[in-house]
């Protein structure tokens, strides 16, 4: 077994500095990555967070983990580029203040109005609710209270189409709530703890790896699927992603040539195939590019409300896929001299310059 990388981390506590090692070790194309913590049970020492032949996938799950134990307090001995690394994605360092701030004192009560106003109003409006707000501005609006529109201009992340669209009604849902700040807010920077936003900071950047870490794991997945047929449900069990993450993952890995067709497949079985047929039909003489016109079409101008709405569009993205290949084809028929195969997938970098990005694993 040899060693790529090896780091001692310490985290200070009151009374004691306890200390650990995390590690990523390789042989005959298996990678495994893990943790040490000095002084632990011989039987829980040795902590693998990953172990298999994905590269790609060792290095996401290493970068969360590394990510969740720096947000414990853990410190490394030898200050490496991960950890630059994890500071330097950092938006405007003010920027994340105030959202760190916004989220260590929040006004539950009044980001649940919030979040019901928009609920509402999405569903006045039939858009997506955070196409009107994220739950990030709501969050901010309701710890800071701004109370004209230019103090609303000045938080982060709340852009000029939603003050002139929005403005005025979400200082309605505010108004009269007790504010005991002013702005501007360059008071955050002095009252929020330095080692209180660190850690706030890890934190945030532990999220940002698990959710990257369930991709590459379902990518890995959905493509071995492709070979044997596989489900969704059980694809989103093992990777942590919700069916129609994976459903958007599908049409991009079919954008970039790869054959799906097994877990379509699996997924359309219970599909009648007079709707398949209608709805391939409606794809051929309508276009697409939207689905609603082609859902429409198929299942009248009253279709079923959820679930089953959700389930139609799943079954009709699916379908999109099916179209497009079938189209792209076509095309390729067309024209012989421009075809080419399924991209090959690559589990592990062979090259010399890959070997040598390998050791440099904690670059990021």
């Amino acid at each position: 077994m040899t060693i790529v990388f090896l780091n001692r981390m310490e985290q200070e506590g009151e009374r004691e500095v306890r200390a650990a090692q995390v590690w990523i070790e390789e042989e005959g194309g298996l990678w495994i990555s893990g943790w040490n913590e000095d002084g632990a049970p011989e039987s829980a020492a040795r902590e693998i967070w990953y172990e298999g032949s994905a590269w790609n996938e060792m290095l996401a799950v290493y970068r969360h983990m590394l990510a969740a134990k720096l947000a414990e307090g853990y410190r490394p001995i030898i200050r490496d580029t991960f950890q630059e690394f994890l500071e330097s994605g950092q938006r405007g360092r003010f920027t994340q203040k105030l959202v760190c701030y916004s989220e260590l004192n929040a006004n539950e009560e009044l980001y649940k109005k919030l979040a019901a106003w928009r609920r509402v109003r999405a569903t006045e409006e039939h858009r997506a609710p955070y196409l009107i707000a994220t739950n990030r501005a709501l969050r901010l609006i309701s710890t800071f209270l701004p109370q004209t529109l230019e103090e609303l201009r000045d938080l982060p992340g709340i852009g000029e189409n939603t003050v002139q669209r929005y403005g005025e009604l979400l200082l309605e849902q505010i108004a009269g709530a007790e504010r005991a700040h002013a702005f501007p807010l360059d008071w955050v920077e002095r009252r929020l703890d330095e080692e209180e936003f660190t850690a706030w900071t890890y934190k945030s950047k532990e999220r940002k790896f698990k959710r990257e870490a369930e991709r590459v794991r379902a990518m890995r997945l959905l493509l071995e699927a492709s070979k044997s047929g596989g489900s969704l449900s059980q694809i989103g069990q093992e990777s942590g992603l919700e069916r129609r993450d994976l459903v958007e993952m599908m049409e991009s890995l079919e954008k970039d040539g790869y054959d799906l067709e097994p877990v379509i497949a699996h997924e359309l079985q219970l599909m009648p195939e007079r709707d398949r047929e209608a709805v391939l039909s409606a794809y051929a003489e309508m276009g697409d590019s939207f689905l609603k016109p082609v859902l429409k079409k198929v299942y009248g101008e009253e279709p079923p409300s959820e679930p089953g709405l959700d389930i139609l569009y799943e079954q009709l993205r699916m379908l999109r896929i099916l179209h497009r290949r079938t189209q792209n084809a076509a095309q390729r028929e067309a024209q012989p001299e421009a075809s080419a195969g399924a991209p090959e997938i690559v589990v592990s970098p062979q090259t010399k310059k890959d070997a040598q990005a390998r050791r440099e694993v904690n670059a990021g």
